[in-house]
């Protein structure tokens, strides 16, 4: 009794698994629509990667000098006066 549950058991968690792999690769797209996908990337635009980069620096730029600072700018509008 406890070999063929066993082997019911193995035999049903094969099954999932290859329904679970034939699911996937009906759902997973083609290689022709992946190439279209990878070709409309934000990446792939000249002008919005220089966008990007420009945020980026300004984020890294704003990071910086609430780093420098001794404000915490987080709890007020104004900041400390001096």
């Amino acid at each position: 009794m406890s070999s063929l549950r066993t082997i019911l058991s193995s035999t049903a968690l094969v099954a999932v698994v290859a329904v679970g792999y034939g699911m996937w690769s009906i759902i997973s797209p083609g290689e022709e629509r992946r190439r279209e996908m990878i070709k409309n990337l934000p990446e792939s635009n000249p002008m919005r990667m220089e966008e990007t980069r420009k945020r980026n620096a300004l984020v890294m730029q704003a990071l910086k000098e609430a780093a420098e600072t001794s404000d915490n700018i987080a709890r007020g509008y104004g900041g400390a006066s001096k």
